[in-house]
């Protein structure tokens, strides 16, 4: 009963066209004032102790990183590069766009900054090589999806904050999905380009290769400082957060020099803008979670779905059209944050690994950004290729099918999630 008032006065809030961290605030207020003997006090302790995290201190700086990538060059430079080893095939410069923002995934962190970043440079890059607008379209909005995927991850931040899950074990278990779901996106857009017979590039010579190498090889660095910084212990994903904004601003300002230095104190505003309302939504959502506990609705879920002699599979099943629905109306960190606390309990009690868990909602996070109505790389693709959503829709289909497909692949094959991550010897 009380969690049918719960989700009932949320999802009336949100109806209203109220942002998620306030509807999530004020149903959590009108429930504990209400319904509930719970003594303010605690609240406002769990209020402080919820984002008393050191993992949380990783998302400003991810987000300062990506900023500093997306208008310092790095983007330009990447395609360049991708253009250079693939533009040959069917569908070149589409493949490009594909491996650019596999690419620029590694080092951002975010799906929109992906996206903007790739997409304004590529998109008219391919209409001017005779690309129809829909199929350039349709290649950026869900290859850039895959900044929340492939590491370091914003959202997988944010599932561990909800789980206490390791970081670095979720960022090394999303190498492997990351790049099959790259490989399966580039599968789609080359058989498409193949069957329209769309434009091919001149093969680039070893020696324009290397140069495009060499002049992306300070962007690509990243990768290696991140990855191979949290790999080696040298430091944790929160230090290599910070690593990745010093060496962005380093790259961006005094290497390619694309970005002046009194240009900074704009993109640290913006950053520090973003950082504000993720982490009022983090704030509210840790006191979500907090009501749920209290209410012992996710033990209540667990037992009844034990109960009736639910397993493994169907419950999957269940959370794959639980996560998808709720991504026609919300961003990925508001369902992150508010799922993960009700749903994680349920898969521990069913013997599902939570780092598996972790790759199965960030996938189905990336195929939520990607369909209305609230696609959040839709709203950004339609902004950069002035289409309008139903149009982008339609262009988005094909790619979006071979995502889902991939989301079946992902859900029932922990090996493909867990298989790297064992290797170094990050979980057991």
């Amino acid at each position: 009963m009380n969690a049918a008032i719960i989700f009932g006065l949320l999802l009336a809030l949100m109806l209203t066209g109220m942002p998620i961290s306030i509807s999530l605030g004020l149903t959590v207020l009108s429930f504990l004032f209400t319904m509930t003997q719970v003594p303010l006090e605690s609240v406002a302790l769990k209020l402080f102790t919820g984002i008393e995290k050191f993992e949380i201190m990783a998302i400003p700086f991810f987000i300062l990183a990506g900023n500093f990538l997306t208008h310092g060059g790095v983007a330009k430079r990447m395609i360049n590069f991708a253009t250079s080893m693939v533009g040959h095939w069917y569908g070149g410069l589409g493949l490009a766009g594909v491996l650019a923002c596999a690419l620029f995934a590694a080092v951002s962190g975010s799906s929109p900054a992906t996206v903007v970043a790739i997409g304004s440079i590529l998109l008219p890059a391919m209409v001017r090589a005779g690309f129809p607008n829909k199929f350039g379209a349709g290649i950026v909005t869900t290859a850039g999806a895959l900044g929340i995927l492939i590491p370091p991850s914003i959202v997988m931040v944010m599932y561990s904050v909800a789980t206490n899950t390791s970081v670095g074990a979720l960022f090394m278990a999303g190498v492997v999905p990351g790049l099959a779901l790259a490989a399966t996106l580039g599968g789609v857009t080359w058989y498409r380009a193949r069957k329209f017979n769309y434009p091919r590039q001149p093969k680039a010579s070893v020696a324009e290769r290397m140069k495009a190498f060499k002049e992306s090889v300070w962007g690509l660095l990243l990768i290696v400082v991140v990855m191979g910084g949290i790999y080696t212990g040298m430091f944790t994903p929160t230090e290599a957060a910070a690593m990745s904004a010093m060496y962005a601003f380093f790259v961006a300002v005094f290497v390619y020099r694309d970005m002046p230095l009194k240009d900074v104190p704009k993109v640290l505003l913006n950053s520090a803008n973003m950082s504000a309302m993720l982490l009022y939504i983090i704030t509210n959502a840790v006191l979500f979670s907090f009501i749920m506990t209290n209410e012992n609705i996710p033990q209540a879920l667990a037992e009844w779905m034990l109960g009736n002699g639910l397993g493994m599979i169907a419950f999957l099943l269940a959370v794959n059209v639980l996560l998808l629905l709720a991504g026609n109306f919300m961003e990925p960190s508001s369902i992150v944050l508010i799922f993960a606390p009700i749903l994680f309990p349920v898969a521990m009690k069913l013997g599902i690994d939570p780092v598996h868990f972790g790759i199965i909602m960030v996938v189905n996070m990336e195929v939520g950004m990607c369909h209305p109505p609230v696609g959040l790389n839709l709203y950004v693709a339609s902004g950069i290729t002035k289409m309008g959503i139903t149009e982008l829709t339609v262009a988005v289909w094909p790619w979006l099918l071979s995502m889902l497909v991939f989301l079946g692949l992902v859900t029932y094959w922990p090996g493909l999630s867990l298989w790297f991550p064992r290797m170094l010897g990050m979980i057991s």
